[in-house]
């Protein structure tokens, strides 16, 4: 019997970048997420008394991209489940299928959301074992569920709570704030997969000159963000630009210790430089504009205030369709 669950992705406008336990993935500074649940994972758990270790496939859905994880991913998938059968006592081998409905490994935390619904559906067999058996067993509550899934994902731990999520050294809660029901495009300016993966990336980053100080300025950024964001709502349009400031001068901070690593490496490419410089424009010409955000890849991510920016999404759904695949609420979309 198969057993499925799946996990949104989340992307953070505080972003966390660089650790101080790599064991446990715990951050040098506090980030904040938005949790984006149109980009999903889904994973599939079966037990098979024919296998004689776990093993990995890409779930096959018409509405699920193809995947096909590296030998280096696939181990690493498997090996946190096994951090998860012996945390949720489950025995035997299990046949593990996984497929999101986004591209995988290009900056769309794909891991974050993969990780997370992997222990959500651990959690579900664990669960589901107990029925018909003397098994007692306890539901976890969604912090300890986060908790477990940092160990495989850092960011997936934001990703069990929704629409924002807080992570500071001590774990991953909700956030209250007064900004809600924001919508999601992302421009997909390069869908390879990454040459630098985000894990590799948090090692590099500490070699770079501007690292120091780096964990003050961005805690430093989540308290300006917060109090903007818990003084008024997104219909105050002055104090959503000082959010879009903020956002943008973040992800600006993280791509630059990116690129005065040693050696430098780089996510942002000539596509990404074009859409960020148009994206300049359009808000100086409209003094309005949707918050931008850039995770370690090369894709743009743009959140937009609700209905107030309906006309604003379509605006920018028309110029950049021309030039760039997108992603929007109801799915993948090619060029024109």
């Amino acid at each position: 019997m198969w057993i499925e669950a799946s996990a949104p992705s989340n992307i953070a406008l505080i972003k966390y970048m660089g650790k101080t336990d790599a064991a446990s993935n715990r951050p040098t500074n506090v980030s904040i997420s938005y949790t984006l649940d149109e980009l999903k994972t889904f994973v599939r758990l079966q037990k098979s008394q024919s296998l004689t270790e776990d093993t990995w496939a890409p779930l096959v859905r018409t509405d699920l991209m193809p995947i096909e994880l590296t030998e280096k991913s696939r181990q690493k998938f498997i090996q946190f489940f096994h951090v998860l059968k012996k945390e949720f006592r489950l025995k035997d081998f299990y046949q593990i299928e996984s497929a999101n409905n986004f591209p995988s490994d290009c900056g769309l935390a794909s891991s974050a959301s993969s990780f997370a619904a992997l222990t959500k559906c651990a959690h579900e067999v664990y669960l589901n074992q107990s029925h018909g058996s003397a098994m007692k067993v306890h539901p976890y509550t969604a912090k300890e569920l986060s908790k477990f899934s940092q160990k495989g994902s850092g960011s997936s731990c934001r990703s069990f709570f929704s629409p924002w999520g807080l992570w500071h050294e001590n774990g991953a809660e909700e956030i209250k704030l007064n900004i809600s029901d924001l919508k999601h495009m992302v421009i997909l300016c390069d869908e390879s997969v990454k040459t630098v993966s985000s894990s590799a990336a948090h090692q590099k980053v500490l070699t770079s000159d501007l690292f120091k100080g780096r964990p003050e300025r961005a805690n430093l950024r989540f308290q300006e963000l917060v109090n903007h964001m818990r003084k008024t709502d997104a219909t105050d349009h002055a104090n959503w630009k000082n959010i879009f400031h903020i956002c943008w001068n973040e992800f600006w901070d993280m791509h630059t210790l990116f690129h005065t690593s040693k050696p430098p490496f780089m996510y942002m490419n000539g596509p990404s430089q074009k859409a960020l410089a148009d994206i300049l424009n359009f808000w100086e010409k409209a003094a309005d504009g949707p918050i931008v955000t850039m995770d370690a890849g090369s894709n743009i991510h743009l959140l937009f205030r609700g209905s107030d920016q309906s006309d604003l999404l379509e605006e920018y759904h028309k110029y950049f369709i021309n030039d760039f695949n997108l992603w929007v609420k109801n799915g993948y979309q090619k060029r024109a």
